[in-house]
């Protein structure tokens, strides 16, 4: 069985629906990927760049988790992880048949996520911190607030903000806006893909009023700009290292970092 058991447990993670984005061509991994390699098999550590993510969301109760990827990486994906016994986990397919953004590959998710609360995390993403502390002050604030949509992206300190969507908080130190990669970041605190969703219909009829942005995609950053212009966007930070996996420097960087902390 793969990945860490009880570390980071919540108390409320058995409520959450886990979804893994782990689409994409990962052109800047060329030529890792150049023969039709999902980047989210390349090793990180000890094991492929997806299983870190899974290991996450297993430790803290997430069992019932949907992976979304492209009609080319499938069947690479299912082989890897079958239908998720190995991690005590109960595993969906979903299949985004074109690059469509966050948000659609969120949409995909509708009828599996079925008025649960959720945890999105894109499935390049490798971080330190257990993940049921951040799933726990969610659902407390879900249950505080109602359950109409609502949000919480987990923010870190990076030292190059220009790469990331980025969050400027205003002076009580709520987010005020969120900047996708800008030329002149308003802060340090880069938007991890970690994300939490709540709302049943309500945040999916959302999702289904975004427009396409410049390049052909559903924006993740615009649903995010609708949920805090309605006060439902709230926000965690990381305390331990995280980074992304999409480039050739990432990616050495994360199995490293497993390494060093010997739990790679």
């Amino acid at each position: 069985m793969s990945g860490e058991v009880t570390r980071g447990a919540a108390r409320h993670g058995g409520a959450f629906r886990g979804v893994i984005l782990a689409g994409g061509a990962g052109s800047r991994l060329d030529p890792l990927t150049r023969a039709g390699v999902n980047k989210h098999l390349l090793p990180v550590g000890r094991k492929p760049m997806i299983w870190h993510a899974i290991d996450k969301m297993r430790a803290a109760g997430v069992r019932r988790v949907m992976i979304v990827t492209g009609t080319e990486h499938a069947g690479g994906l299912f082989q890897s992880l079958r239908a998720g016994a190995e991690f005590d986990c109960e595993f969906t397919y979903r299949v985004q048949e074109q690059a469509g953004g966050i948000a659609e590959a969120l949409l995909l998710a509708r009828d599996f996520i079925d008025g649960d609360p959720s945890c999105v995390i894109l499935g390049d993403n490798v971080f330190e911190d257990p993940l049921g502390p951040l799933l726990d002050r969610f659902y407390e604030e879900v249950f505080v607030q109602g359950r109409g949509p609502r949000g919480r992206v987990v923010l870190k300190e990076v030292e190059d903000a220009r790469r990331f969507g980025v969050a400027a908080l205003d002076a009580e130190g709520h987010i005020a806006r969120i900047v996708e990669k800008p030329v002149d970041p308003p802060s340090n605190l880069a938007v991890t893909g970690i994300y939490m969703y709540a709302g049943g219909r309500a945040l999916f009829d959302l999702i289904g009023d975004l427009r396409p942005s410049g390049r052909g995609e559903l924006e993740i950053t615009d649903l995010h700009g609708l949920l805090l212009a309605r006060g439902a966007l709230t926000h965690d930070r990381l305390g331990g290292w995280w980074t992304d996996c999409g480039t050739h420097e990432t990616l050495e960087r994360a199995s490293a970092l497993l390494t060093t902390r010997g739990v790679a």
